[in-house]
């Protein structure tokens, strides 16, 4: 069976087809666009206009790649920027309307658990790991070991969310980085209390950010590898800090001028470095891993 998935992010949309006969899907076709639908108003749950417009013209153009690839069956699903827009459903209507496809809001704990289901089809999880997904909206976060879940929960501060509240100097300023971490330590409060007890020993970073972290990484070391061809990557712990304190302390131009860094998250992966490294060290975390498996091969993993 042919079948396509759309994941509708905050940031970004992405769409993958798949041809699912094996017990291992055989990927046809992958794109992603920066729609950046939680652009402007995110925190006052609105989808802008413009972002509107971009959402809709994208899923038109989703909507004849699936026709060409003459797909069986389509699942798409919406994620924080959608959930918690006053608009949201406006949104999926003229999606319906306008691009002929139907899309699903899921809940933060579906989102959790179908990231779970992503990362595990990679094989990153051997022990017991915190899995971190950081969103535009949403940051997820699940507890498990190689045998099961343990614990999932979804939180409202994504990486654009906090980026439109607090970030409003160039590089970041003193001030601001308090800001945002005394945020996320208030947000934050059971997740430390549920890694106190379970001890995780690997953070497993869900694509996104974490390619760029990896892409910088390997790129120091002048090493060629193909971040989206890896299913995962093991960073180098101390390589990992040393790229994060830079991204934290430089400008904006500087990290444009950066190889390695996609435009939409020039800015964003300044707010990514700062809550990793707080859950890195807030939980007593020293490993760190990519897993490139993510949300939309957990979607898969459930169409097989």
């Amino acid at each position: 069976m042919r079948v396509a998935v759309i994941d509708l992010g905050t940031n970004t949309f992405h769409l993958l087809i798949a041809e699912t006969a094996e017990e291992q899907p055989e990927i046809l076709y992958k794109t992603n666009v920066p729609v950046k639908l939680g652009e402007g108003r995110i925190n006052d749950n609105t989808i802008i206009p413009a972002a509107f417009k971009r959402g809709i013209d994208c899923l038109k153009d989703f909507s004849k790649t699936i026709v060409n690839y003459q797909v069986d069956l389509v699942r798409a699903t919406a994620t924080s920027a959608v959930r918690s827009a006053e608009n949201g459903k406006d949104f999926v209507n003229a999606v319906k309307e306008q691009a002929g496809i139907k899309i699903e809001i899921i809940s933060g704990d579906e989102e959790a658990e179908l990231i779970y289901q992503g990362v595990k089809l990679s094989g990153a999880i051997q022990q017991p790991s915190l899995i971190m997904d950081i969103g535009g909206g949403s940051v997820e976060f699940i507890l498990c070991d190689s045998e099961k879940l343990i614990w999932k929960k979804s939180y409202n501060i994504g990486a654009a969310r906090l980026m439109q509240k607090f970030f409003n100097s160039d590089p970041l300023s003193d001030t601001d980085k308090q800001h945002i971490l005394f945020h996320i330590q208030q947000q934050l409060t059971d997740l430390f209390a549920i890694c106190e007890k379970y001890k995780p020993q690997m953070l497993i970073g869900s694509a996104g950010a974490f390619e760029t972290f990896a892409e910088l990484v390997s790129g120091k070391h002048h090493q060629n590898i193909a971040v989206e061809q890896l299913k995962t990557y093991l960073f180098n712990y101390d390589d990992y800090i040393d790229i994060s304190l830079k991204l934290i302390n430089s400008t904006h131009q500087q990290r444009v001028e950066m190889p390695g860094i996609i435009p939409l998250r020039v800015d964003m992966i300044v707010i990514a470095a700062l809550i990793t490294n707080y859950v890195l060290g807030r939980a007593k975390i020293n490993r760190l891993m990519l897993s490139s498996y993510d949300l939309k091969m957990g979607i898969l993993a459930s169409m097989m």
